[in-house]
């Protein structure tokens, strides 16, 4: 009896540390060749509800890893190996290869022009007029609407925490009026970055500026960006 209890221990044992792996693998922790993609204090790649890798302001598809974005990396050539030569035969018909698929895939940005004064989370009516010509009246172009990601950012003024939460604000406030639009909510996604990802491109700003001077120079880093993903008709 005692035997029997000691090998279903051992058995279950090792389902446990098998399940435990496999729940490990899942995740995708930062190492030097991985860049471009959003982590969280782990260290560990952040994913979206649907599976999907946070890319960065800098990602570019030369970053890309193939458990976030498979279709982007270069694929191995498998080794030539040889083979004797075949009897010529009548060479069948080419068979032209299916067309790809179209994609509605596009991203609009509030820049700081258009988006959020200091310390708001309220939408101007530039923003909104923006919203409506550049993801509202381009949705007609998609057969259907996989996944709306929608990202806040703020300047670096305020402490980590506090710009985090004005971050998701920002991004919510997005979503509220692109679902008051007719965007369905179960493919809408937000996320806040805080003052984490500044824009690129732009002046480095002195940290010795008057106060007024450096809001209004950091100010494209409040921004909001809208990213669209789904076939085209």
């Amino acid at each position: 009896m005692n035997t029997a209890k000691l090998g279903l221990l051992a058995l279950l044992g090792s389902t446990l540390c098998i399940s435990a792996a496999q729940a490990q693998s899942k995740d995708i922790v930062l190492t030097d060749s991985i860049k471009g993609y959003a982590v969280d204090q782990r260290g560990v790649v952040v994913r979206s509800g649907f599976g999907l890798c946070w890319r960065t302001n800098s990602w570019t598809p030369a970053m890309a890893i193939s458990e976030c974005d498979p279709d982007l990396v270069k694929k191995e050539e498998p080794k030539r190996v040889a083979v004797a030569k075949p009897v010529e035969t009548k060479p069948a018909a080419p068979v032209a290869p299916p067309p790809a698929a179209k994609k509605c895939d596009f991203s609009a940005t509030l820049t700081s022009d258009e988006t959020f004064t200091f310390n708001k989370a309220v939408l101007t009516l530039a923003a909104k007029a923006k919203l409506d010509k550049e993801v509202v009246g381009k949705l007609g172009t998609c057969a259907a609407v996989r996944l709306v990601m929608i990202t806040g950012h703020t300047d670096r003024l305020g402490s980590a925490q506090y710009n985090q939460k004005l971050s998701e604000k920002r991004a919510d406030a997005v979503k509220g009026y692109l679902v008051g639009k007719g965007v369905d909510a179960k493919v809408t996604e937000t996320m806040g970055a805080g003052k984490t990802q500044p824009a690129q491109g732009v002046p480095k700003c002195a940290d010795n500026l008057p106060r007024k001077k450096m809001i209004e120079c950091l100010a494209p880093n409040r921004r909001v960006v809208v990213e669209v993903k789904g076939p085209a008709k």
